[in-house]
């Protein structure tokens, strides 16, 4: 018998990964790769090549969840496949850096794409961005039916707004746009450049980092074994090519100079190809873009911690009540309204996107485990799993080598949760992991 928590369909998860995925970060991150890489066309290489590791990393998760059809995340796969202490750190990566932070930062952008007349020392975009997450907590933990409508139809909404603005674009070809095919600058060197690319691909990373969105709520899955793995791969797909053709029109559209090194590159492009009109189209796009990334991840976070209350390792309020893990959400929206107040979180995303992509290159990993593999170590199905691990390890390394201060926030991040770990278990390090 179908579960009442089993509310989820295939287009439901779908649109879930791909409002995780489109948030603030396509609209920010060229200007400032292109600033590093000094070509508009490698900057779209950067776009490919990212978008390629996303969907073998799909393809890798929705085995995942086909060995471990139940709801949690990093932290369910490491503690069933590793040791439970490798999944408690890695759902206190979620909690600490991959969704508070994440949360906090979309609502804040949302905050200033919605008021841009604001001086900085004005207090409203702060109230704005609580407002955004305390209601997509009120939807998702007291209605969270009309959560997930609301979340679909503004998915919808978003996509439509997305190819209205491609299809501007495409019209506009030719004439005095798209000046920045020309400008190409590559007296950086090979080396310098190799490097800048891994850096730009953890950059990058972050903003592919949604394509396992669907694996937190997969116990609420109509049909896990095969709803899941599906959306992850089409969400992450439709995203892959939204991403790669906006950003060509965003790095080829103005002349190079005007955006690299800028954030506001997508309002640059959009004011190269229509003007004002077009520059505010785009920042209603931008908008919509964060309101469903901000309501996306208020969904999914809190699916971790409560399959964590459920194994005892946080408090016993956090599991889940009825319909919705009520408890888990409150405390994601405390904390995220609490980032929101202390930081603008701008100097965190290399931080970020390298701690991420760490956790999920090791679940990931899980599936080379003699307890989660049901094929030979040298097999076919092995191929998608070891390029997402070699992709994120090859460019988190070669950018460490270049910026090591990084290694700090992220050795201080697993660090911790060790810590917390200790305390909670009393130094329980060699526990047998749970069977899967």
């Amino acid at each position: 018998m179908m579960s009442s928590r089993s509310h989820l369909g295939a287009w439901t998860l779908t649109f879930l990964v791909v409002a995780n995925m489109i948030g603030a970060g396509v609209f920010t991150t060229s200007g400032f790769t292109l600033a590093d890489l000094g070509s508009p066309w490698l900057v779209v290489a950067a776009w490919i090549v990212g978008g390629l590791i996303a969907l073998v990393g799909a393809v890798s998760y929705g085995r995942l969840v086909q060995a471990m059809p139940e709801s949690g995340g990093e932290y369910l796969f490491l503690s069933r496949g590793l040791h439970p202490v490798v999944g408690f750190i890695a759902g206190w990566v979620s909690l600490i850096a991959g969704f508070t932070g994440a949360i906090a930062f979309a609502a804040s952008a949302f905050a200033s794409y919605a008021l841009p007349e604001q001086s900085p020392s004005d207090r409203l975009p702060d109230i704005v961005a609580i407002l955004v997450v305390v209601l997509s907590g009120v939807f998702h933990g007291v209605r969270p039916k009309i959560g997930v409508t609301f979340q679909n139809a503004t998915v919808i909404a978003k996509l439509l707004m997305i190819v209205v603005f491609l299809l501007f674009a495409v019209a506009r070809s030719g004439g005095d746009v798209w000046q920045g095919a020309s400008n190409v600058d590559t007296s950086a060197g090979l080396r310098n450049i190799a490097f800048a690319f891994a850096g730009s691909l953890v950059w990058i990373s972050l903003s592919y980092s949604g394509f396992n969105a669907a694996v937190y709520v997969a116990g609420e899955a109509r049909d896990i074994r095969n709803h899941v793995p599906r959306a992850l791969v089409a969400g992450t797909l439709t995203v892959t090519v939204i991403y790669v053709l906006l950003n060509a029109v965003f790095v080829f559209a103005p002349p190079s100079q005007t955006i690299a090194g800028r954030a506001d590159v997508a309002a640059i492009a959009a004011v190269c190809l229509g003007g004002d009109m077009l520059a505010t189209f785009v920042r209603g796009v931008i908008a919509v873009a964060l309101l469903t990334s901000v309501s996306s991840m208020i969904m999914a976070a809190p699916r971790v911690y409560a399959r964590m209350a459920d194994d005892g390792l946080l408090p016993a309020a956090l599991r889940f009540r009825s319909d919705a893990p009520r408890g888990a959400i409150v405390v994601q929206v405390v904390l995220a309204v609490i980032i929101i107040l202390v930081t603008t979180l701008k100097d965190l995303l290399s931080y970020l996107g390298l701690t991420l992509s760490l956790s999920a290159a090791c679940s990931v990993g899980c599936l080379f485990l003699p307890t989660i593999r049901r094929a030979p170590l040298i097999h076919m199905s092995s191929v998608a799993p070891a390029m997402y691990i070699a992709g994120t390890v090859l460019s988190a390394v070669l950018l460490t080598i270049s910026e090591p201060k990084h290694l700090i926030g992220v050795a201080a991040t697993f660090g911790s949760g060790a810590v917390v770990w200790y305390a909670i278990t009393k130094g329980e390090w060699f526990s047998r992991p749970p069977d899967v």
